[in-house]
């Protein structure tokens, strides 16, 4: 326990709340709505936005953000009126964004050192700056979730109906796209570009097992998020091992082993 003393480790555990929270209620929606390969197409566009802001001497967390956001809204222009699909336009930015970005990490004097922290994450390098803006957003989803909630649910799950009933459908849809690609930038110090999908994704998925309500279900996902993190950490330093992948590795094991539980408890209660 003396691990806890460090600031470093601190640090990790306030993150990893925060993470759970965004994550929570951002990858509910995700998850109800079915837009994960989209979240999947933003999370990977952010990698230009990481791209200029090395090339250019910016923070690269703040230039991913603007990159991921605007990849966000052109996903969701492109498909809005059909002419383009979804998965088109999904697989246009997520090619774009990674070719910026390989192209400017090249270009960079020097390369650039700590690209597979962008890409592979280490939540115990998260910083002061890193917990305020996990803390600001965090914030502020929970503002829009506890003022839109209604509106957000109905939009989830029949944005044809949400439609017909004149609610404001258009922008609920980019307001939480803008959200989904600033929770995704948010936390790619903590599990990366490559990993950050599951953090959206696999809590929900979870929760789905004991819960089909959206208010229940994005509150067990904040709880279910926080154990992941905080059992993936300890994975972590018990076998030295990175901790972004440690988190989803133990994710899925143990929303395997649930599943598993349950299936065999229904095949008990039918016999």
């Amino acid at each position: 326990m003396s691990i806890l003393d460090y600031t470093f480790f601190q640090n990790a555990l306030l993150g990893s709340l925060l993470a759970s929270i965004l994550c929570g209620l951002v990858g509910t929606y995700v998850v109800s709505r079915r837009l994960v390969f989209i979240s999947g197409g933003i999370t990977h566009a952010s990698l230009g936005g990481i791209g200029i802001g090395v090339y250019c001497g910016l923070n690269p967390v703040l230039s991913a953000m603007v990159f991921a956001v605007a990849s966000a809204c052109g996903i969701q222009w492109l498909s809005r009126d059909g002419s383009v699909r979804e998965d088109s336009a999904i697989a246009m930015f997520w090619t774009f964004g990674m070719s910026v970005g390989i192209i400017c990490c090249f270009l960079t004097p020097g390369f650039m050192t700590d690209l597979s922290a962008y890409l592979f994450g280490n939540i115990l390098t998260i910083g002061t700056a890193d917990l305020w803006l996990l803390g600001a957003l965090a914030a502020v989803v929970v503002l829009v979730f506890g003022l839109l909630l209604p509106v957000i649910v109905s939009v989830a799950f029949d944005p044809v109906f949400a439609r017909s009933q004149h609610l404001p459908v258009t922008r609920i849809e980019y307001l939480m796209m803008v959200l989904t690609a600033m929770t995704i930038v948010a936390t790619l110090r903590m599990i990366g570009i490559v990993l950050v999908m599951g953090l959206l994704t696999i809590p929900q998925m979870t929760a789905n097992l004991f819960t089909y309500t959206f208010r229940r279900m994005a509150a067990l996902s904040i709880l279910l998020g926080l154990v992941f993190c905080i059992a993936g950490l300890a994975v972590s330093y018990w076998l030295n091992v990175p901790s972004g992948a440690s988190i989803i590795f133990v994710s899925i094991l143990i929303y395997g082993l649930l599943k598993t539980i349950k299936s065999i408890h229904r095949k008990l209660k039918k016999e």
